[in-house]
């Protein structure tokens, strides 16, 4: 499965879960759901999957922790809030530069519509070609 078909899968076993448990639970349990939901459907998923921060020479375990990797080509971050902020696509797309992963889905379980609260965040795309004329 490719990059693009990924978030339509992941994005439908999401819906299945909000739908059956509504907003309002801890992060950890959209996660622990969402990664059966998806294991269900044939696909892998890694849960706190550690990204290191290089500085220097050096190698920094504490990095980050993606909530979801799946197959090894998304990163889902799962949050429970009332809204999301500017900062928490900026966490994931961070953890997108560290890891050399090119996209990630920001999934906010907190909203009563769980499609309000969807963002998807990409990492080097290419640059639109310049208009020289």
């Amino acid at each position: 499965m490719n990059e693009n078909e990924l978030p339509r899968v992941i994005l439908d076993a999401a819906f299945s879960v909000h739908t059956k448990l509504g907003p309002g639970l801890l992060e950890s349990v959209y996660e622990a759901v969402l990664a059966y939901e998806l294991g269900k459907r044939g696909v892998t998923v890694s849960r706190q999957v550690a990204i290191p921060i290089r500085y220097d020479e050096l190698v920094f375990e504490e990095g980050f922790r993606a909530d979801l990797l799946v197959e090894g080509k998304v990163v889902v971050e799962l949050k429970s809030l009332e809204k999301l902020l500017p900062v928490h696509a900026k966490q994931v797309l961070t953890q997108l530069r560290l890891s050399g992963h090119r996209l990630g889905l920001l999934l906010n379980c907190g909203e009563v519509h769980l499609k309000d609260g969807i963002e998807r965040i990409v990492n080097r795309l290419p640059e639109p070609a310049q208009d020289v004329s």
